[in-house]
């Protein structure tokens, strides 16, 4: 008895039903997403833009706001002086022997240049040439102390005393005139003690007659008192006044000739006890 194979039975196919729900599953999830863009869509406003690439997440570029200038404040204005200037920034006014850095600047190509008068490098030597040549105190020719402060030299000069010992007679304040290793120094003032010359004050400007005083310590002083420009030489002078005490006030008036803005010297002394000069002082002023 021959028996036969069973024969498989195809699977039946989908049913109806079940492609139903397939359809509906899918359209459900195309409303969801479509919900969720039109919501992203409507929260996105023209006020804001997308991030760019270099920005932090959660964050959005926004546009700088415009610089608007500041306008700038006037400058302030220099600070009051009871001196008067007249050369710009160096703070002193020239006695001797140069009148500004124009004069000093020539003096600086000359010695560049061909060496000429070398003494306007030294202190010492620029101090006793303005005391014996300049003011005409002959017997001051000795140089007693130096000291020098950056750009600026504080030298005595004076002479011996009958026992040969060293006395000084002035202090003479230097400053260097000018810019560069070569800056001549450029006699300024005295630094007083015994004998001070305080009116009229330093870098005042003045008329003539002028009352010049201070103060002087010491016994059957007779002071005398010249006014000098350093082009003009001798513009004036007063005889001697006697003067003596302890720190005793005393004053004078001196006439002189002199251009208007020119820078004058004035200079007292006082000796005759062992020498000519034994004590002077010296301020600066300007003609007005």
């Amino acid at each position: 008895m021959v028996m036969s194979a069973p024969v498989e039975q195809p699977s039946p196919p989908a049913s109806k039903s079940h492609r139903r729900r397939w359809i509906a599953v899918l359209a459900a999830v195309v409303v969801v997403v479509a919900g969720v863009l039109t919501a992203v869509l409507l929260r996105s406003g023209p006020g804001e833009r997308e991030a760019s690439p270099g920005s932090p997440p959660g964050t959005t570029e926004s546009t700088p706001a415009p610089v608007v200038p500041v306008p700038s404040s006037p400058p302030a204005p220099p600070p009051s002086s009871s001196r008067s200037l007249p050369v710009p920034g160096f703070g002193f006014p020239p006695l001797w022997p140069f009148t500004g850095t124009a004069d000093a600047l020539a003096w600086q190509q000359s010695y560049r240049s061909g060496g000429h008068q070398p003494w306007h490098l030294d202190a010492g030597s620029t101090a006793q040439s303005f005391t014996q040549g300049y003011l005409g105190y002959q017997n001051v020719d000795l140089v007693t102390e130096t000291t020098v402060h950056g750009r600026e030299a504080w030298v005595g000069v004076g002479y011996r005393n009958p026992s040969g010992t060293p006395s000084t007679a002035g202090v003479i304040h230097l400053a260097k005139l000018g810019s560069g290793t070569d800056a001549p120094w450029e006699v300024v003032g005295t630094r007083d003690t015994l004998l001070t010359l305080t009116q009229p004050r330093y870098g005042a400007m003045v008329a003539s007659p002028v009352t010049v005083g201070g103060r002087v310590t010491g016994v059957d002083e007779n002071l005398v008192t010249q006014i000098r420009e350093s082009r003009l030489g001798l513009v004036g002078q007063a005889p001697g006044v006697p003067a003596g005490g302890q720190n005793t006030p005393w004053s004078v008036r001196v006439s002189f000739r002199a251009p208007v803005g020119s820078v004058l010297t004035i200079a007292v002394a006082t000796g005759g006890h062992v020498t000519d000069v034994e004590r002077f002082a010296v301020t600066a002023v300007v003609a007005g």
